[in-house]
């Protein structure tokens, strides 16, 4: 029998690791090719893995719970034929699906201090202070609910004052004990830390019920308050008026269905003209790191989607400024209906350089979003309404009835001050109220 060694995918650009959340197949269970074996979860999205062979799921590297780097083996399948290797016949370099298997005390160590990140290919990570960590640390940190805060207090004996695996073990030895010092190289970031004032203790009463946060709940929350602890925060508040709009698209929804089975949403024309706007000032297209500002070739704009679970993710229109409207709607589609379904791909929710967010879906008038890191600035939405607003005529002003919508931009002061993001927020209205609708889809 052959036996094929399924390895973590790949899962996205940036993605290192996943956490296996169920295994779909049991030691013994048979398996067809595309059949799902794994359910990995990332920072980013949730995914099935399938099999790209045939045979019989032989051993499990990993539990469920565990977080695995990409490439390592995570499972064995046998397969049938001839010409592959009896798993004891395996030499040594075959047998690196054996060698994965954790060890909970004692991680298995991957070599010298370099070896640690680089054996497998694998960026180092940065802690909020600018720290590097390898994989395997932050693997251990993890397994041992060592926050990144604790790792920047522990003295480094690598280069650069650089944490290894053996000086994170001995540590754990003495953990408890007294606190750690700050490290030579993170002296000034403790420093800060420790003037952050902790949060307040609560207390469940009687009667109260205590709900865990989910997986992705516990992501979004502390992506919130790193974007709130990293960004300057200031809001920008416009109205548009929509009435053109309304009134163009309920002329063309039914056609759109009825030709293309598409749904017509304000969502692909609110992209349409925010991407215009980033091309007239590229400089809301940009992110920040430390004293550089990184401009963006690509627009690539993100929309925060409710899932039914009520946790929220947000898939990306890649070079929304090169698509058409009808491809922009049929894409905005596709990624809405397989993120319910929780069918995306991990390179579809990475990338986005600006977000859109809709509060008028579920009846707000407006909100102060929360910018979506690394970016600068995110739109958000609100209800599309009828008022009385006073409109000027050649025969002077008189009050009509109007559709309006209230827009804010939430926007980082570091790089973008008030005119920079007024200027941008009325190009966008400008872009609604002004839209073509004498065009067809």
């Amino acid at each position: 029998m052959a036996l094929f060694e399924l390895r973590m995918p790949k899962l996205g650009e940036s993605i290192t690791d996943a956490t296996i959340t169920k295994w779909l197949k049991n030691v013994g269970d048979a398996i067809d090719i595309d059949d799902p074996i794994v359910e990995l979860a990332t920072d980013k999205v949730d995914s099935e893995i399938p099999s790209p062979v045939e045979g019989v799921l032989k051993k499990q590297l990993f539990k469920e719970g565990d977080t695995v780097e990409v490439e390592t083996v995570i499972a064995i399948i046998e397969m049938a034929g001839e010409d592959g290797k009896e798993a004891e016949d395996l030499p040594a370099e075959d047998s690196k699906a054996e060698e994965a298997v954790p060890v909970p005390d004692a991680p298995a160590d991957t070599g010298d201090e370099a070896g640690e990140a680089e054996a497998a290919g694998e960026p180092e990570r940065k802690s909020e202070s600018g720290r590097f960590y390898s994989p395997l640390v932050r693997s251990i940190a993890q397994k041992e609910g060592i926050s990144m805060q604790e790792l920047d207090r522990i003295e480094g004996t690598g280069k650069n004052a650089r944490l290894t695996k053996e000086d994170l073990l001995n540590y754990l030895k003495t953990r408890g004990e007294k606190p750690a010092a700050p490290s030579k190289a993170q002296a000034p970031a403790a420093a800060a830390s420790a003037s952050k004032p902790a949060a307040p203790k609560v207390y469940a009463a009687e009667g109260d019920q205590v709900v865990e946060m989910d997986r992705m709940r516990k992501l979004i929350a502390d992506h919130m308050v790193q974007s709130l602890d990293t960004s300057a925060h200031i809001t920008i508040i416009s109205e548009a008026d929509m009435t053109r709009l309304v009134r163009w698209r309920n002329k063309n929804k039914a056609i759109l269905m009825e030709r293309e089975g598409e749904r017509l949403t304000f969502t692909p024309i609110f992209i349409e003209a925010i991407a215009k706007a980033l091309r007239e000032f590229p400089m809301v297209n940009v992110s920040v790191d430390g004293h550089n500002i990184i401009k963006r070739k690509n627009i690539n704009v993100g929309m925060a989607a409710a899932l039914p679970d009520g946790n929220l993710i947000v898939p990306v229109i890649k070079n929304a400024d090169h698509k058409s409207l009808l491809g922009i709607a049929k894409e905005v589609n596709d990624l809405t209906q397989r993120a319910r379904i929780n069918k995306l791909k991990p390179d579809e929710i990475q990338g986005g350089t600006f977000t859109l967010t809709n509060f008028g879906t579920f009846g707000a008038l407006m909100g102060t979003p929360i910018i979506n890191q690394p970016q600068v600035a995110i739109l958000g939405v609100g209800v599309i309404e009828k008022k009385p607003v006073v409109v000027e005529t050649p025969e002077g002003d008189t009050i009509a009835i109007r559709h309006r919508m209230m827009l804010s931009l939430s926007c980082d002061h570091r790089v973008i001050d008030g005119a920079l993001g007024g200027m941008f927020l009325k190009k966008v209205s400008e872009n609604l109220e002004n839209f073509d609708t004498s065009q067809s889809i």
